[in-house]
């Protein structure tokens, strides 16, 4: 069972690799928001693990690649994880969008080749964060390049190409962007993170044998068993008067 610790970091993956630096900002704290969570959020988060998940059990270099469009809400408590690497946000909470494009030959490739190096091509990110009480809007476009070994994650990179808003958000981002793609000063949690996600998440919960894969067949069989008892069972036919006897 993954830890709460792995929960975030890969919730903060899934969005954050895209959205960059505040990810490596997360922590592990679950928190109350001020930003509300909207209903969507995590079955857009678990809709996406899911269609990745599926590519990475199933190794398949034939078919779509991964799309997904998704928004994740950071709580400000699960932003200050960077402040023993010096990096301090003073800020309040934080949310951001961005449609997520990876090729399905480079996923593969990565998993199955000795060496590849993905590069998810430069996206824009549209965020909001409360700063003074007030939502300030902040956008990025990053393009994000991670290189894999046997298998396995070995080294990611943010690269931040262009933020956007408040002087002093601006600041911290690109700091926390530039210590990690230079010093790494994040490096070693989201890259075990990574690999814990790809090794060890994906088929817990999405394998023959995972706890979603599971729920959804109980719910499927749940609806064909509702769907069946909603069915009136078909009349009998009744048997024709018998004919009178015939006179005598």
């Amino acid at each position: 069972m993954p830890s709460r610790n792995d929960r975030s970091m890969l919730a903060g993956w899934r969005t954050g690799l895209a959205a960059g630096v505040l990810v490596v900002l997360a922590a592990a704290t679950a928190a109350a928001h001020t930003l509300e969570v909207t209903p969507d959020e995590e079955a857009s988060i678990k809709a996406c693990e899911k269609k990745i998940c599926t590519m990475i059990l199933g190794k398949e270099p034939a078919g779509e690649d991964l799309t997904c469009d998704l928004q994740k809400t950071w709580a400000k408590s699960s932003l200050e994880g960077g402040k023993s690497k010096g990096v301090s946000w003073g800020f309040g909470d934080a949310r951001c969008n961005v449609d997520i494009a990876l090729s399905r030959a480079d996923l593969i490739a990565a998993l199955t080749q000795r060496k590849h190096t993905v590069r998810i091509p430069a996206h824009d990110v549209s965020c909001v964060v409360v700063r003074e009480g007030e939502e300030r809007p902040v956008a990025m476009t990053v393009a994000p390049k991670l290189k894999f070994k046997d298998g396995k994650a070995d080294k990611v990179w943010i690269n931040l190409e262009k933020i956007e808003g408040p002087v002093d958000v601006r600041a911290t981002v690109w700091t926390a962007a530039q210590l990690e793609d230079t010093l790494g000063i994040f490096h070693r949690p989201l890259i075990r993170s990574i690999n814990r996600f790809v090794h060890r998440r994906c088929g817990e919960r999405w394998g023959p044998e995972g706890t979603e894969t599971k729920a959804e067949q109980e719910e499927a069989a749940k609806k064909t068993k509702a769907a069946a008892t909603a069915i009136p069972p078909p009349k009998r036919k009744e048997a024709p008067p018998a004919k009178a006897a015939a006179a005598q």
